[in-house]
């Protein structure tokens, strides 16, 4: 019977059963199985509503999907071209920052890849770049900004964090501070392999231009301030990251319907419906991974299965290759925000005992995660690309392999140097 449980569990999951109901019943069954009041369930989603951090993420939801919904994206990727797209690469380096700014304040790397690719791709194709380094570059950076404040996986690893009771502190403003460095390397490496391609390119004879420059920062005068709204006011002490959470939904909200007018108030709730499905999904498989973390916890799971590591891995390097392994199988098969609230339980006190600070782990934990999403065969990212450039998914897997082996690159760095994500600490 024991074992009967478990396999039915699986089956369910396998057969496309709601994720959060397969977590509910397997919280539910150890409960049961040890004997505990199965009305600590309902106490321990009850646990989310507590949360004074969590409204951020729905606020941070809205700001993203008006953002994308709006003209901001092409303002974006006009001011970025103005500054940068005169340098040696400058305009796949304008793709990269552009992609990189609109996933960290969306936090979805698929909305980047539809909302964005229709405007990169043929900008790349007519300043010349091959169609496969374009589509290559699009699908795989699509994820980068996810190291980024405001992304709301960084503010998820956080929450689930916190309720770990860990001796370390893990707070949401360290994890923004820590994903800048890891970030901008991954930002920095594909932009010296977007400058070593484009040397083949007619070189580019248009000088920086000023007057467009100042008029795409007039143009884009009012999405300017976010970036200075969100880290200047957390990090100047003026708020919080649920009140800058906050002031950065009302302020995107007037922005986009009543000074812009790009969003009417009758698409509006349209935009609030999309962005509420996405977090009603988080909201709910947090829900019940709290009741199941806890669970696992009170029944020593992560104990054990850490004596079982420790049997075969004696050191932090090799259980980091193997987790960096492991992380990049679980990015080509669960969404992000599913792995965290399901894995980080798991994975987090079992790090600790091999002496890997918990905010190093989150950023490490992203970083794979990012590199998940393109690695193939099943990477999300690359079937999205696919549909979305009507292109074979197996010119997909070739666009992205220079650019994967890149980031690999990259990541590995950013498991094995912590002082990189640590620095700021």
């Amino acid at each position: 019977m024991s074992i009967l449980v478990p396999l039915c569990l699986l089956l369910l999951a396998l057969a496309g059963a709601p994720l959060f109901a397969v977590i509910a019943a397997s919280a539910l069954w150890g409960f049961y199985q040890s004997d505990v009041d199965l009305m600590i369930m309902a106490v321990e989603i009850y646990r989310v509503a507590e949360m004074p951090v969590l409204i951020a993420i729905p606020l941070f939801t809205v700001a993203g999907y008006l953002l994308g919904e709006s003209k901001a994206p092409q303002r974006l990727v006009r001011i970025t071209d103005a500054l940068l797209g005169w340098l040696p690469g400058g305009l796949a380096i304008v793709a990269l920052a552009v992609c990189a700014l609109f996933t960290a304040f969306t936090g979805a790397s698929g909305v980047t890849i539809v909302a964005l690719g229709a405007l990169l791709v043929p900008a790349l194709q007519k300043a010349g770049y091959p169609r496969q380094f374009n589509l290559g570059l699009v699908t795989s950076s699509g994820s980068l900004g996810l190291l980024f404040a405001p992304s709301l996986p960084l503010i998820l690893y956080g929450v689930v964090a916190q309720q770990m009771s860990l001796g370390t502190p893990v707070s949401i403003d360290d994890l923004f501070l820590a994903g800048l460095l890891p970030g901008g390397l991954m930002l920095l490496a594909l932009s010296l392999y977007s400058g070593w391609q484009s040397r083949h390119l007619p070189a580019n004879d248009e000088p920086f231009n000023g007057k467009e420059a100042w008029a795409a920062i007039k143009d884009c005068g009012w999405e300017i301030p976010l970036p200075f709204i969100v880290l200047g006011g957390i990090y100047g002490g003026f708020f919080a990251v649920s009140e800058a959470a906050a002031i950065t939904a009302l302020y995107v909200l007037l922005v986009t319907v009543v000074i812009r007018r790009e969003i009417s108030l009758a698409n509006l709730p349209v935009v609030l419906r999309d962005s509420m499905k996405l977090v009603g999904a988080i909201l709910l498989i947090l829900a019940v991974s709290l009741a199941s973390t806890n669970y696992m916890i009170d029944a020593g799971i992560p104990q054990q299965v850490f004596e079982f590591i420790q049997q075969h891995i004696s050191d932090p390097i090799t259980f980091l290759l193997l987790l960096t392994l492991f992380l990049l199988l679980l990015g080509m098969m669960l969404d992000i925000f599913s792995a965290i609230v399901i894995m980080i339980p798991i994975i987090l006190p079992i790090a600790m005992e091999y002496g890997i600070h918990p905010i190093h782990l989150g950023i490490l934990f992203l970083a794979n995660m990012q590199l998940g999403y393109f690695t193939p065969p099943v990477g999300m990212n690359l079937f999205i690309a696919s549909f979305r450039f009507n292109e074979p998914v197996m010119t997909l897997y070739r666009a992205t392999l220079p650019f994967f082996f890149i980031l690999l690159v990259t990541v590995l760095i950013i498991t094995f140097w912590p002082t990189l994500s640590l620095v700021w600490l």
